[in-house]
């Protein structure tokens, strides 16, 4: 039974996160928000309670934003997609860069990047993330985790897509690795980029989901998720 959580964000103290609201504080699932109040246009996020005390939207799966899994999803779009966003909650998508950014911009915000491979389980986690309005443009910094810090590399660069890139000395990264992303000639995470790619060499190494400090550039990592949380969230205390 999916349960479905409806929240108005205007209507919510500024103490609270929005996750905290979810289900008891203790139970993960959709919730679908108004961050403009209830005249405005609603989203639905899905929220990850389990995870490193809870409170994370999960999108590229949080306030999940991103989740990627098992290659059921077409991540080599263009730009009209990545904005508006794609995929299924329960399954592998992308939240949008327009949702994102609303709400990577509601609070100061902190990101995390789970990673799982062959068993390993790595995470990577940013005391600063917000997308701006122009361009997408990625912020973020203050690593820690296990992971290695693969998404620095990429911090001020405008979100380019297989047929819209704003920065011109970027043209063609998109088109060369096969994904939509903040690319920086061209890449040392490409977490959108090709389910499964290493498992065949003639399709060429790198195309595939990387994070170079962790599995390098040849290996293409079975299951990512981005998500992010209020920096002022604290996990409820335990029964």
């Amino acid at each position: 039974l999916l349960l479905l959580y409806v929240i108005d964000l205007q209507q919510i103290p500024s103490h609270f996160s929005l996750c905290e609201l979810l289900n008891g504080i203790r139970t993960s699932g959709e919730v679908e928000i108004f961050p403009q109040g209830k005249l405005g246009t609603p989203m639905v996020v899905y929220c990850d309670m389990e995870t490193d005390g809870g409170g994370w939207m999960v999108k590229l799966r949080l306030r999940v934003f991103q989740r990627r899994k098992d290659g059921s999803e077409d991540f080599f779009r263009g730009w009209k997609d990545y904005v508006k966003g794609f995929g299924n909650l329960n399954g592998e998508f992308w939240f949008g860069l327009e949702k994102i950014h609303n709400l990577s911009t509601m609070a100061k915000m902190i990101l995390r990047v789970d990673l799982r491979d062959g068993g390993e389980s790595v995470f990577a986690k940013y005391s600063t993330f917000e997308v701006a309005k122009k361009y997408y443009r990625l912020k973020v910094g203050g690593y820690s985790g296990t992971a290695g810090d693969s998404l620095s590399y990429h911090n001020n660069q405008v979100f380019s897509t297989k047929d819209r890139n704003p920065a011109p000395s970027i043209t063609s990264c998109a088109m060369s690795y096969r994904g939509g992303w903040w690319y920086m000639n061209c890449h040392e995470a490409n977490l959108n980029g090709l389910y499964g790619i290493d498992v065949n060499v003639s399709l060429c190494l790198c195309k595939g989901i990387i994070w170079t400090s962790w599995k390098g550039k040849d290996h293409s990592i079975q299951f990512t998720e981005m998500k992010m949380r209020p920096a002022d969230f604290r996990p409820p205390p335990k029964k």
